[in-house]
C-alpha cells in the first residue's frame, strides 16, 4: 500500500536522483514552434493525430505499480496507427480529496516521489525514441489528481470540498477551487513545482508544450467567476512567463476547455489566450457531460448532439482565426453504444463522433493544428465489476480515478475506432508529410 511515507525525500534529491539521463542538447529544428496560425516542426507544418494518456508517468515508474514493458507496447501500438502526440499528466498532488490518484508526484512540502519523477523522464525518453511529442500539464482544476483544491487545502488549514458532494452542489466546488488563483501561498507552492519540473526537462525536444493546468476555470458560473478574472488572468500570464523563462524552446498553452471553461463568455476565453506567452488555443468537447446526448438514447439524441458539436468547433475556429493563433482540440470523448464500459460494447456512434472531429481538423489545415482523443486505454481493463478505480489498482486506464473505468477510453481491441484514428493520421500525413 502506498503511504505518505513512501514519497519521502527532498525535492532536490528527487530531481537530482532520477536515474535516467536527460536528453543531449537538441537542435532548434527538433522543437515544435508556432508560425502565425500554424505549428511547425523542422520548418514544415506540424499537424497531428494525438491522444490523452495521463498515466504515462505511472506506467513509466520503476515501481510495483509501474509497468515499463506495457508502456513501450502501448507507445508502439499508438505509433503503429499514426498517433504521435500524447497529452500527459506531469503532476499529481497527494490529497485527501475523494478519488484523487495515488501515488502522487508531491506532497505539500519537499516530499516528492522519485519513482514518478523518474517515470515521467522514462516516458519522455521512450516518446523521443519514436519521434512522438508530449503536452505536459502541471496541475489540475479537478480533484482526480489532487490539483488546485489540494494546493488550497495545504495553506488554509486543511479545508476542502469534494467534487459532486451532495452537501455542496454545483457550482460550489469550482467556485472554491477558483480561489486558488488569488492565493499567493498556494500559487507559490505550485510555482516551486513548475520551476523544478520545467527546468529539468527544458532541453527535451520530445515535449511540444507545457500546459498550465488541466481545464483551468475562473469559477463555476458567470456571477461567481467575475471577481476572480483579474487573479485568473494574472495567474495565466505569470505562470506562462515563468515557464518561458525556464524553457524558451517549448510552447505554452492553458489547457482550457474553451467557452465551456470560460463560463460561456468569449471575452473571458479571449483574454486568457491573448497573452503573447500563450502559443495556441485549446478546446475540449464533451457532449455527454454537457447534456447534449443521452447515453440511454444515443440514436434518438445523436443528430442534435452532433449539430452542437459542429457549432462549438465553428465558434473556436472563429476565435482562433480572430486571435491569429492555432487551435488544438485536445480532449474529446463519446459514450459507447448503450453507455457501456466494457470492451465488448459497440462503438458505432463513438466512431462517427471521432470522424466528425477529424473531418473538422482535416478541413481546416490553416488553423486547427491537431487533436487528442480522450483517451487511450490500450491493454488496460477495468479491474472490478463495478468499473470503479480503487486505491492500489495498477490497471491504469485513460479514464481517471473519479470516472467509471472504460467510460470513454479506447481499448486496444476497439478495431473500428482504431481504424478511424489510423485513417485520419494517414490523411494528415498525405497533406503534411513527416
Amino acid at each position: 500500500m502506498i503511504t505518505r511515507r513512501s514519497v519521502l525525500g527532498s525535492t532536490a534529491a528527487a530531481i537530482a536522483g532520477a536515474a535516467l539521463p536527460l536528453p543531449a542538447t537538441a537542435a532548434p529544428g527538433d522543437f515544435v514552434t508556432r508560425k502565425g496560425t500554424g505549428l511547425q516542426l523542422a520548418g514544415r507544418p506540424y499537424r497531428f493525430a494525438g491522444t490523452n494518456m495521463w498515466y504515462a508517468a505511472w506506467l513509466g515508474a520503476d515501481a510495483p505499480w509501474g509497468n515499463r514493458d506495457r508502456l513501450r507496447r502501448e507507445l508502439d501500438t499508438l505509433a503503429g496507427i499514426g498517433v504521435r502526440n500524447l497529452r500527459i499528466a506531469a503532476s499529481a498532488e497527494d490529497s485527501s480529496l475523494k478519488n484523487s490518484v495515488k501515488p502522487a508526484f508531491r506532497t505539500r512540502g519537499s516530499a516528492w516521489n522519485p519513482a514518478l519523477v523518474d517515470g515521467l523522464a522514462y516516458a519522455l525518453s521512450e516518446l523521443g525514441k519514436r519521434d512522438m511529442k508530449a503536452v505536459l500539464y502541471l496541475t489540475n482544476f479537478w480533484e482526480w489528481s489532487g490539483g488546485m483544491m489540494t494546493y488550497l487545502s495545504w495553506v488554509n488549514g486543511g479545508k476542502y470540498l469534494d467534487a459532486n458532494d451532495p452537501a455542496h452542489p454545483w457550482p460550489e466546488f469550482p467556485d472554491m477551487t477558483a480561489q486558488f488563483y488569488a492565493n499567493s501561498e498556494a500559487v507559490g507552492l505550485f510555482h516551486d513545482y513548475v520551476r523544478a519540473t520545467v527546468k529539468r526537462h527544458s532541453g527535451d525536444p520530445a515535449i511540444m508544450a507545457w500546459q498550465l493546468a488541466n481545464e483551468p476555470r475562473p469559477g463555476g458560473s458567470p456571477k461567481s467567476a467575475e471577481p476572480n478574472l483579474a487573479a485568473y488572468n494574472g495567474w495565466i500570464q505569470g505562470t506562462a512567463k515563468l515557464i518561458k523563462s525556464l524553457s524558451p524552446r517549448h510552447l505554452v498553452s492553458t489547457g482550457s476547455e474553451g467557452l465551456k471553461g470560460s463560463v460561456e463568455r468569449a471575452d473571458v476565453y479571449k483574454a486568457a489566450h491573448a497573452f503573447p506567452e500563450i502559443d495556441y488555443l485549446t478546446a475540449h468537447i464533451w457532449p455527454l457531460n454537457w447534456g447534449w446526448v443521452d447515453a440511454k438514447d444515443i440514436a434518438g439524441t445523436n443528430d442534435a448532439s452532433f449539430a452542437r458539436v459542429r457549432e462549438y468547433i465553428t465558434q473556436h475556429i472563429a476565435l482562433a482565426t480572430e486571435m491569429g493563433k492555432p487551435l488544438v482540440i485536445e480532449e474529446f470523448g463519446y459514450p459507447r453504444d448503450g453507455g457501456g464500459y466494457d470492451p465488448e460494447s459497440a462503438t458505432r456512434y463513438k466512431d462517427l463522433y471521432y470522424k466528425l472531429i477529424y473531418d473538422a481538423v482535416e478541413a481546416n489545415p490553416g488553423i486547427v493544428a491537431g487533436s487528442n482523443f480522450w483517451a487511450w486505454n490500450g491493454e488496460g481493463r477495468p479491474a472490478h465489476d463495478d468499473h470503479r478505480f480503487r486505491p492500489g489498482d495498477t490497471a491504469w486506464l485513460g479514464d481517471p480515478p473519479h470516472e467509471p473505468q472504460g467510460w470513454y477510453g479506447v481499448f486496444d481491441s476497439d478495431a473500428s475506432t482504431r481504424e478511424v484514428i489510423a485513417s485520419h493520421a494517414r490523411a494528415l500525413a498525405r497533406v503534411t508529410p513527416a
